[in-house]
């Protein structure tokens, strides 16, 4: 579902997103990644102390406030959403945090080591547009850090079946290099996280069932409907491996990247 107002779904979900997570595993993420898996990310990409972080889609930047918090970066979150935007700057406290509300692409003037997007690449069309905008803000050498929702298009029943299916278009892992190859960036490394997702995903659902009527008093029966909808069918296609959850880091191929 869409949540222009973040504040109550953030509040009405929290109790269940604390609930599924082992102990120290949850950030503030609102997805299916752990926080060991956020950082193991971060510190593969080349995040530390001095890095250019850009993080797109950030929402209300669980990961985003984690990283820094753990590695130390120059940090910028960028989110179409101002009121997620908002919530990222209050939770931020005095972390040296940034953020902006923008649309991406296009992405913010500037140039940086890494670019971030956890868990959002699924809700792009148009993956090739905004791949071209990432190597575009790379300096040389950077890196682009992110998730891929891999597989086949849905189908029409599939699409009927999906809450919002107009932000879920899975790519080919093929495709999805293709597509990076020709914006000047190299696949150096990936890692299947489809099986820990699911088990998250199983979990998550389970804390919100549990949870069910406080939830539904604060964000409506059919919003909570259409989120059990949702990561019953990750459960399934996770599952089945119809989708896979893959990590990913592609690196500027030359000194200007795709510009």
């Amino acid at each position: 579902m869409r949540q222009d107002d973040r504040g109550p779904f953030e509040q009405a979900l929290q109790r269940a997103r604390v609930a599924a997570y082992r102990p120290g595993e949850f950030v503030g993420q609102e997805s299916f990644m752990t926080a060991g898996e956020i950082r193991a990310l971060a510190v593969r990409a080349g995040i530390g102390s001095g890095a250019a972080v850009l993080d797109l889609c950030c929402g209300v930047a669980g990961p985003g406030r984690f990283v820094t918090r753990e590695l130390g970066c120059d940090y910028l979150g960028v989110d179409a959403s101002a009121s997620a935007v908002a919530l990222a700057r209050d939770r931020a406290g005095d972390l040296p945090c940034r953020f902006a509300v923008a649309q991406v692409p296009p992405l913010p003037a500037g140039s940086f080591d890494v670019v971030l997007l956890l868990e959002t690449m699924l809700a792009f069309a148009d993956k090739d547009a905004l791949v071209r905008a990432v190597a575009a803000a790379l300096a040389p050498g950077g890196r682009f850090a992110f998730t891929l929702e891999e597989g086949s298009p849905l189908t029409p029943d599939e699409r009927a079946a999906m809450p919002d299916a107009d932000t879920v278009w899975l790519t080919p892992l093929a495709e999805m290099i293709a597509i990076l190859e020709r914006a000047g960036l190299d696949v150096t490394w990936h890692e299947d996280h489809s099986r820990a997702h699911r088990a998250t995903a199983q979990a998550l659902a389970a804390a919100l069932a549990a949870d069910a009527p406080a939830i539904a008093a604060q964000i409506g029966r059919r919003a909570l409907d259409e989120l059990l909808a949702a990561h019953q069918l990750w459960i399934e296609w996770l599952g089945a491996r119809r989708a896979r959850k893959l990590a990913l880091i592609a690196e500027v191929s030359g000194p200007a990247g795709g510009r």
